[in-house]
């Protein structure tokens, strides 16, 4: 069952447009400071999870903040921390997880500006060959599953659904791989399931028709929070306006992504290549929800989840990681 969205209101419409004419690039409300730091770089995975982000890009409202926000392409958020801790990323915007194992591991210092995204139905999904003959859960045992990065939000969401139906995560083989490489890599017979966000699933799924065999929005992982903006705590406290300048243009945008599919699919179809989105793709891909502020009970969420399947020693409370 797909998420249904609602039309932009007309009081929104009416706010983002005074947002777009008023802004200009001394940043905020005339008479406001400027922000410490203009020019922005923010390491993303081109995926639905971050439609807020290219909303907010493809409008102006980060220009209409006093910003100039590059977008650079990353396969994980896992790869993309040491960047941002090396200077080369101010923000970036990835998986919960990686966030997580990161702070954990002292590697990084974060700090938690946004929840980008919650798992909604289809949004994540395994998928097989049409004439695979996996067609259960159960069928899964000593098979392999594509994944971006092993130990991560596929993995975690996967080792739920296996709990869920008496199995164990040892029980299958995860092999990671970049999504653009997982339908081929099925149709090679490389990988025997593949775990594709959208825009994926769709794209393969009709290009290939692969038939999914298992949403993961489903049992202890329903909507989950996949998405997450992080910045480090020495950039948090050296750029303050320029981080609030960042979220106010960021949390419009993720209004506009929950309540506007049509902008949605606009984005999706710029999306640098190889993950820009076809537009009949874009027309029908299913969509996560794009919440507004950071819910505690939420983001701690992962962190048990995490812990409950060994990939953390011991628990972590998440509330560590909000400024």
């Amino acid at each position: 069952m797909r998420r249904r969205v609602l039309p932009v209101v007309a009081a929104m419409g009416a706010g983002l447009a005074v947002v777009l004419t008023a802004g200009c690039s001394s940043g905020g409300a005339q008479g406001a400071p400027a922000v410490e730091k203009p020019d922005l770089t923010v390491a993303a995975v081109p995926v639905g999870d971050e439609a807020g982000l290219y909303v907010a890009q493809d409008l102006g409202l980060f220009r209409a903040e006093g910003l100039h926000v590059t977008i650079d392409s990353i396969i994980s958020a896992a790869v993309a921390t040491k960047g941002q801790n090396d200077g080369q990323y101010d923000i970036t915007a990835g998986n919960s997880v990686s966030y997580v194992q990161d702070q954990v591991s002292h590697q990084s210092n974060l700090e938690i500006i946004a929840v980008g995204s919650l798992m909604q139905p289809g949004n994540q999904a395994l998928y097989t060959l049409p004439d695979s003959p996996i067609t259960t859960v159960a069928d899964l045992k000593g098979k392999r599953i594509g994944v971006n990065v092993p130990n991560n939000i596929g993995t975690l969401l996967i080792s739920e659904l296996l709990k869920d139906h008496g199995m164990s995560p040892s029980e299958v083989h995860f092999v990671p791989m970049n999504f653009p490489l997982m339908g081929p890599a099925l149709q090679k017979h490389e990988i025997d399931v593949a775990w594709l966000p959208e825009p994926f699933g769709s794209i393969f799924g009709a290009a290939m028709g692969l038939r999914m065999l298992a949403d993961l929005d489903q049992g202890a992982a329903a909507n989950f929070p996949v998405g997450w903006y992080v910045v480090t705590r020495a950039w948090a406290e050296k750029y303050p306006r320029t981080l609030a300048a960042f979220v106010t243009a960021l949390r419009q945008g993720q209004e506009i992504a929950d309540t506007n599919r049509s902008e949605v699919q606009r984005v999706m179809e710029k999306l640098p290549q190889p993950y820009t989105v076809p537009a009949p793709i874009a027309a029908v891909m299913t969509l996560e929800s794009y919440p507004l502020t950071i819910s505690l009970p939420t983001v701690q969420r992962v962190a048990d989840e995490m812990y409950q399947f060994q990939m953390l020693s011991r628990p972590f409370r998440v509330s560590s990681m909000l400024g």
